[in-house]
This record gives structure tokens, C-alpha cells and sequence, in this order.
């Protein structure tokens, strides 16, 4: 399977491309580019990005599964993360990841069967003071309780 791109999707990438002088620098970019563009990243991306920068594939399959942002399989509408850093695990995350897995009727890693919310975990999201919290799509949500998830999936449905 060959990788294609819509011609918006590839001029943007000439412009990132042109930006770095270390096209290294491109590979996060790039990544984003591909997985909003086809909905995930495939080894087919990994390996495309790789020709694009110069960089080994490995280095970029290493980029791309060390941040929670990247995803190598469709979510649903709303992809609800849970943080679970140490600051957002003292401050109930397990609670949180336990109320969600009830609420909606799914474990971490799976979605709803309306394609509607996929649950995942992720290492950190770089928001200590709202523990606990989540990411629902692009928008942070904290500090969370039962009260303030219900208010958050009602607006969702």
C-alpha cells in the first residue's frame, strides 16, 4: 500500500520540510499531518516520513510511539485520554478511568459501539494543576469528579 496525501496535505508538507534545515526537526509535524489526513499512523506513514526527513524508520516508529497523540488504530468521535501521571494518580485517576469504564461500558483501548468514545490512558498531558484530568479530542478537562464527567459526556452525546 502506497501512502498519498491530498494536494493541500502535500503542500504543507513542503512548507514544514522548508522551515527545517535539520528536516529531523519535521517528524512530529509530519506525523501530525498523516495521522489527521488518514485517521492513524500505519508503517506505510512511518516508513513515508522516514523518505521525507532522511531519518530511519525506527527513529521515527520511536517518535510516534512515545507521544500519546500519535494513534495506530481509528478512535471514535470523541478519544477521551486519561491522565495517569504520578501528580494525576494521587489525585484519583483511578477513580476517574473506573467511573469512565462504567459510564460508558468500555475498557481502556476500546470504543463504544456506536463509534461514538474511545478510551485510552496516557503517560502525562502536561496539566498537574487540573489532577485529575483528561483530553477529550483537542480540549483538557479538570480537575474531574463523577459530578463534572457526567456534565462533560452529556455535552458529548
Amino acid at each position: 500500500m502506497s501512502v498519498t496525501f491530498s494536494e493541500s496535505t502535500q503542500r504543507l508538507i513542503g512548507q514544514i520540510l522548508e522551515r527545517y534545515p535539520d528536516k529531523q526537526a519535521a517528524v512530529i509535524q509530519l506525523l501530525h499531518l498523516a495521522q489527521d489526513e488518514h485517521g492513524k499512523l500505519t508503517p506505510e506513514i512511518e516508513e513515508y516520513v522516514s523518505q521525507l526527513t532522511g531519518v530511519p524508520v525506527t527513529f521515527v516508529h520511536q517518535v510516534a510511539t512515545f507521544y500519546g497523540m500519535f494513534r495506530f488504530s481509528h478512535v471514535g468521535r470523541y478519544h477521551i485520554k486519561v491522565c495517569e501521571s504520578v501528580t494525576c494518580h494521587l489525585m484519583g485517576a483511578t477513580t476517574v478511568l473506573e467511573y469512565l469504564q462504567k459510564k460508558l461500558g468500555i475498557r481502556v483501548g476500546e470504543t463504544t459501539p456506536d463509534g461514538k468514545f474511545t478510551l485510552s490512558t496516557v503517560e502525562c498531558l502536561g496539566a498537574c494543576e487540573m489532577a485529575p484530568m483528561m483530553q477529550v479530542n483537542d480540549d483538557f478537562y479538570g480537575p474531574l469528579d463523577e459530578k463534572t464527567i457526567d456534565a462533560i459526556l452529556d455535552k458529548l452525546r
